[in-house]
């Protein structure tokens, strides 16, 4: 028998998933500096990560990448934060991700299916070149 999640717990992991949706860097980072895991995930998979570049915010996935967050790390549903990037049309957050080496054929779809689906060329010559 599993204990309820404390209250407070929860809300606090809800505030720091919204600062990594709103690309709230400084707060988001004070957290983790703090203690809190760099590679935190919701419900559904999703990373600290994840949400931030699908949400465009590429200071902040650069923030996260560089105190240990993982640039692969796939959600429940097998998508990866460079596969929502390219999605989303996020090419700043895509080049930051790719230089912290993420892998582009990660994930499903993955990022390189992603770029083709949506005709990004210059995307799949960015994947290309690492």
């Amino acid at each position: 028998m599993s204990e309820a999640p404390d209250p407070e717990v929860v809300e606090l992991a809800t505030k720091i998933f919204d600062l990594a949706r709103r690309g709230e860097t400084e707060t988001l980072v004070a957290y983790v500096d703090a203690g809190v895991p760099a590679n935190l995930t919701n419900d559904r998979g999703d990373t600290l990560v994840m949400l931030a570049a699908y949400h465009g915010h590429a200071d902040a996935v650069r923030a996260l990448l560089e105190r240990g967050a993982e640039a692969d790390r796939a959600n429940d549903r097998g998508q990866t934060p460079l596969a929502g990037a390219v999605f989303k049309g996020e090419d700043e957050v895509v080049r930051v991700l790719v230089a912290a080496g993420a892998d582009p054929s990660a994930g499903t779809p993955s990022a390189v299916d992603t770029a083709r689906m949506f005709g990004k060329e210059e995307l799949l010559k960015l994947f290309e070149g690492r």
